[in-house]
């Protein structure tokens, strides 16, 4: 679920203060809870934004620093196991991830596995399976 709009949430609390309207009044009438009408009323009282902050989550283990070392790695060393890969960025971008990890953005960025080495998935490679070329 979004987060409700900054234009409501002063419609809200102008509710509150101009039309002497209570909160659970104001709650039912603008169809939200409860306690985001209390929410933002102490948000206005305390004199914080009504704007909606950052929705939450994880940061990518992986920046774009290390992304492009490891891209750079893969390129130069096609061969090498992820174990190698994982202590390269460890070493490298001070970047510690596990090689499930590595492997999965490894497959993001368009890379596979083919005969023991990593290498950048074509278009050309499945339409000449398709075509029978192979």
């Amino acid at each position: 679920m979004d987060a409700y709009s900054e234009d409501l949430r002063k419609k809200i609390v102008q509710a509150l203060t101009e039309q002497r309207m209570n909160k659970s009044e104001a709650a039912r009438a603008f169809s939200v809870s409860l306690s985001s009408v209390k929410r933002y009323a102490k948000a206005v009282n305390e004199g914080r934004s009504l704007s909606p902050g950052k929705a939450p989550g994880k940061r990518p283990l992986l920046d774009e620093k290390a992304r492009r070392l490891l891209e750079a790695d893969v390129e130069e060393h096609p061969f090498a196991k992820l174990s190698e890969r994982r202590e390269y960025l460890e070493k490298v971008a001070g970047v510690s991830v596990s090689e499930s990890t590595l492997s999965r953005a490894l497959r993001k960025m368009g890379f596979g596995r083919k005969k023991g080495r990593w290498v950048r998935a074509s278009a050309t490679s499945s339409s000449e399976r398709l075509s029978g070329r192979w």
